[in-house]
């Protein structure tokens, strides 16, 4: 952990305003709602995705049964 905090750095408010401040510039205010809408829907399909890889993995492992 430490070696990670010596080439990362420890993450302060200042960054994180600096941070929010680009993106805000970057995209515009209108652009971000629909920035995590889209990243909203992408979390949501890859947390089915892998619920249904785990059905199929159980449903093979009793098939073997």
């Amino acid at each position: 952990m430490n070696l990670l905090t010596i080439f990362l750095g420890m993450i302060g408010p200042w960054q994180i305003a600096i941070v929010v401040a680009l993106v805000l510039l970057l995209f515009g205010g209108r652009k971000i709602p629909e920035l995590m809408r889209g990243l909203g829907t992408g979390i949501k399909e890859f947390k089915d995705a892998t619920k249904n890889e785990d059905e199929e993995t159980t449903d093979k492992a009793e098939d073997k049964k």
